[in-house]
């Protein structure tokens, strides 16, 4: 484990300090908890961004078609 040191406006200082308490759990663990979950989220997002640009490069593409399709399930007139 390693220290970080955040900067946290008045309000969510306050609030994460009502949660800390309503649910007996220290403010570092809430916040380290925080933090996992957004590098997870972020990492995914990152991942799947990277794996998109791979496959463009690849010219792995939809047909024109294949998009009008998949527009018309949502009930969008692809053009």
């Amino acid at each position: 484990m390693s220290t970080i040191t955040a900067r946290l406006d008045t309000d969510t200082q306050t609030r994460l300090e009502r949660l800390a308490a309503a649910t007996s759990r220290s403010r570092s663990w809430l916040v380290a908890e925080a933090v996992k979950q957004y590098v997870a989220e972020q990492s995914w997002q990152m991942e799947a961004i990277e794996e998109g640009i791979r496959e463009a490069d690849a010219g792995n593409f939809a047909s024109d078609d294949e998009v009008k399709e998949a527009f018309g399930r949502w009930g969008v007139n692809a053009k």
